[in-house]
């Protein structure tokens, strides 16, 4: 049994009912969640359904958002027959289901995106986090605990190397304003999430402006560090 979240908006106890009938016969187990890719990350699911029967223009940018952020879950959309007019390039999304698909359909269109997501899915290596990383002519080395960007050494702040640190251990991976300050300020702080953005903001400018679109901006979600990452010998880290 596999658990699946279905973004929708307004989410509900009847959701699930509404956007997808058929999904309450299968064994999946179902989490319910709003149409905002924010929070497609609180989440460890299998699959995502995005509900596109009442608000195909919010449904739309939630899927090119996930998308973008890379996050490795199949997207599935959830269309009305009429709203299979407003199908284009602009949904980038694994699979598509009907409201009236069956039991039968929708088990094997799941089973489908799984078996692809599981094929396409490269094997997980742990990094040795003392290891220096390289990405681009940026090398951070936990073990001295010196940063250098095009061979020169940033002076960076306690909080703005391991928010660095924290980033290129995450490459492509999108992290929310809370997750960073979670991971890097800790859970007994009582600051807001905005002390991440000015600390993005100070690491961009030490970066330099030939380095700062390497900490990507995610609108309304957070941030993201560029990837691959490579070890200063050239082997590319997973």
């Amino acid at each position: 049994m596999s658990t699946l979240a279905l973004l929708t908006a307004g989410p509900s106890e009847r959701a699930v009912s509404s956007a997808l009938p058929a999904l309450e016969l299968l064994a999946h187990q179902v989490v319910t969640l709003d149409l905002d890719p924010a929070a497609a990350l609180r989440e460890d699911v299998a699959v995502l359904l995005v509900d596109a029967t009442t608000s195909l223009v919010q449904a739309r940018s939630t899927v090119r958002t996930l998308h973008t952020m890379g996050l490795g879950v199949p997207l599935v959309g959830i269309f009305t027959e009429g709203g299979l007019a407003a199908l284009d390039d602009q949904w980038p999304l694994d699979d598509i289901l009907l409201t009236t698909a069956g039991p039968a359909e929708v088990r094997a269109r799941l089973r489908m995106v799984l078996a692809r997501g599981a094929a396409g899915a490269p094997a997980a290596e742990t990094p040795d986090a003392t290891s220096p990383v390289r990405v681009a002519d940026v090398v951070v080395d936990e073990g001295a605990w010196t940063v250098r960007a095009g061979g020169q050494p940033l002076d960076l702040t306690y909080k703005e190397f391991e928010l660095l640190k924290y980033l290129v251990h995450h490459p492509g991976r999108v992290v929310t304003r809370e997750i960073l300050l979670q991971e890097v300020w800790g859970m007994d702080y009582y600051g807001g999430t905005r002390t991440v953005d000015v600390h993005i903001r100070r690491l961009r400018a030490k970066l330099g402006p030939e380095r700062e679109s390497l900490i990507g901006t995610i609108r309304n979600v957070g941030y993201r560090f560029a990837g691959p990452r490579d070890t200063p010998s050239g082997d590319v880290v997973k």
